[in-house]
């Protein structure tokens, strides 16, 4: 998760086959933002509800095979980039982008790691 800059905000692993839409409430936690903004893949109706129960607006657009696609701000959608942006920077460490470690635990530590650099460069 990110903020609006692109600075990271929170931080998860999930199982490399495991598709990452069921990680994103529990990554959420307590946090109401006022616009959740990702891609296709997070596009369900219980995942919007829980948003709009929460307060967010969902600005996700709509899988190309549904049959009553939802409306989506697609100007807000296209500020999605910083968040494009944060897995570039992340990857530039050359330890996250070929993942050396064997552990997870190790592996989220220096993806933290790296989070924090990149969170004192924008300061």
């Amino acid at each position: 998760m990110a903020d609006a800059r692109g600075r990271p905000v929170r931080l998860g692993l999930s199982a490399g086959q495991r598709h990452d839409a069921p990680q994103a409430l529990p990554l959420l936690g307590e946090l109401a933002p006022a616009y959740l903004i990702a891609d296709r893949g997070y596009d369900s109706d219980p995942f919007v509800a829980v948003l709009a129960a929460r307060g967010t607006h969902a600005v996700i657009p709509p899988r190309r095979k549904r049959r009553h696609p939802r409306a989506y701000d697609v100007a807000r959608y296209a500020q999605r980039h910083p968040v494009e942006r944060l897995f570039s920077r992340l990857k530039q460490f050359r330890r996250v982008a070929t993942r050396y470690d064997k552990l997870d635990a190790h592996f989220l530590a220096f993806i933290q790691l790296a989070a924090t650099v990149l969170w004192l460069r924008d300061c």
